[in-house]
């Protein structure tokens, strides 16, 4: 690395890219990138080119001189990487339509990474990351690979269960959201407190300390109520109940909302399903994706533009900018990350791939310690891990038993005839994309077996 640091980001042509190069720009000086690649698949190219080059105008306008490469030839690009990060969606956007209309057609949760649509989103996510470790096995046998393709916990297990790669740290915006917005709710700024985090991506909780080791947990939860509580943009503002909140003396993440407040939010997606002016989250994020991409051909544009923060995902490539810096200059970073348990969490197994604080130095993620959950909040963790591993390894062997057990499992999944007909809609739907479940598929439509909900079905 001592020449300069070679960085390959998979789903080089995504929205987000212009964020992470402001986050390299920044840290140029304790991070000295050489080169970066940006690698898109044909269907990308359009937006691979348009993002390339206000990538290098972003470069240009800063005084570091740095390429940037654009190729649809991952392995031309992974050759001799140091980092390679990835950001990519199978399917694009319009898979994650059919990810939450078809359960929402059903009255079922149809959400990006929960439920149903998180599931599919695995099936058609982890066999493609699977592949590129085997390239990186072969090209950058000593490359760390820094995932945010979601879901991203599941993502990165299988990379180290499946894919016996350990040199990978798996990263959300989630808690990074929190971090921002918590402090000012007790006066207080980031450097003055102490956070412990510890769950599942998108399913993780997390406590509060100040300088004096005093928790200062329940002050913040007192404060949430009425003021912004730092959630993402793709998840509707449902309070939880304060009682549930000061029980647990921990504050849950926004994608709790789905468990916690079932009801409300189900209900509140069905109004947006059933609203052809407004549409589930996918269709809205369409529209930004192609604000966001209109507003990023203009040749004078070389800052990251403030329309990005409408995007759920906002501060991920930030947040995998520092991750990256930590592993290179050896920081030894608080960040909160999807990395193996090794005992942080007692009450999974040591191997088992959890989202917990973290020191990121050169070794990798070193997990904090956060300790046992009480029991709604172990049964809850439990349950959810194992509905995982059933997740990955259907996603992996493409067994439809197992894909069912998984659906039965989740609890945003009423069990029964009717999510066996989503499971069954979903993988006709995502056909080109789940090769793995080919034969049933096939089964399945010699069967008659169509889409019902009319927008998913017409799109390609």
């Amino acid at each position: 690395m001592s020449k300069g640091v070679k960085i390959v980001t998979i789903g080089g042509g995504s929205s987000y890219t212009p964020e992470m190069m402001e986050g390299f720009i920044k840290r140029y000086e304790e991070l000295p990138v050489r080169e970066i690649w940006l690698v898109d698949i044909e269907e990308g190219m359009e937006k691979l080119e348009t993002v390339g080059k206000m990538a290098q105008r972003m470069w240009d306008a800063s005084p570091y001189d740095v390429k940037i490469h654009l190729t649809l030839e991952r392995r031309e690009a992974l050759k001799d990487a140091d980092f390679v990060t990835t950001q990519f969606r199978v399917g694009a956007l319009n898979a994650r339509v059919k990810d939450e209309r078809i359960p929402l057609s059903y009255g079922m949760v149809g959400q990006e990474t929960n439920g149903a649509g998180g599931i599919f989103k695995a099936f058609r996510t982890i066999p493609v990351i699977l592949s590129i470790v085997e390239d990186m096995k072969e090209l950058c046998p000593n490359a760390w690979l820094i995932n945010f393709t979601n879901p991203s916990g599941m993502v990165t297990d299988a990379i180290i269960r499946y894919g016996k790669w350990e040199k990978v740290i798996g990263l959300c915006n989630v808690p990074v959201g929190a971090m921002m917005a918590e402090p000012e709710l007790i006066g207080k700024t980031l450097d003055e407190l102490i956070y412990s985090f510890a769950g599942l991506n998108h399913f993780h909780w997390h406590r509060v300390k100040d300088l004096q080791g005093n928790d200062v947990t329940s002050e913040i939860i007192d404060k949430m109520y009425g003021n912004d509580s730092g959630i993402p943009a793709n998840i509707h503002d449902t309070p939880f109940f304060i009682e549930q909140l000061k029980q647990m003396n921990m504050i849950p993440c926004g994608y709790h909302r789905y468990y916690y407040r079932y009801e409300e939010m189900l209900q509140h997606m069905l109004d947006e399903y059933n609203d052809p002016n407004v549409g589930t989250r996918a269709q809205q994020v369409k529209q930004t994706e192609a604000e966001l991409f209109e507003l990023y051909k203009d040749p004078h544009l070389n800052y990251k533009p403030e329309q990005l923060s409408k995007r759920g995902g906002a501060h991920y490539s930030d947040a995998a900018c520092e991750t990256i810096a930590s592993i290179y200059a050896n920081k030894n970073t608080h960040i909160v990350v999807s990395t193996k348990n090794n005992g942080a969490v007692p009450d999974l197994a040591p191997d088992d791939v959890v989202e917990v604080s973290a020191y990121i130095g050169a070794a990798g993620a070193k997990p904090i310690a956060f300790g046992s959950f009480q029991p709604a909040e172990r049964g809850w963790l439990q349950l959810m891990k194992n509905m995982e591993l059933c997740v990955e390894e259907a996603a992996v062997t493409g067994n439809y038993g197992l894909s069912l057990q998984a659906f039965t499992i989740n609890p945003l999944i009423p069990s029964g005839e009717t999510a066996k007909r989503v499971l069954d809609e979903l993988l006709i739907a995502h056909k080109k994309y789940l090769p793995q479940f080919a034969e049933k598929i096939e089964e399945l439509e010699a069967a008659g077996c169509t889409v019902k909900d009319e927008v998913a079905k017409n799109l390609n």
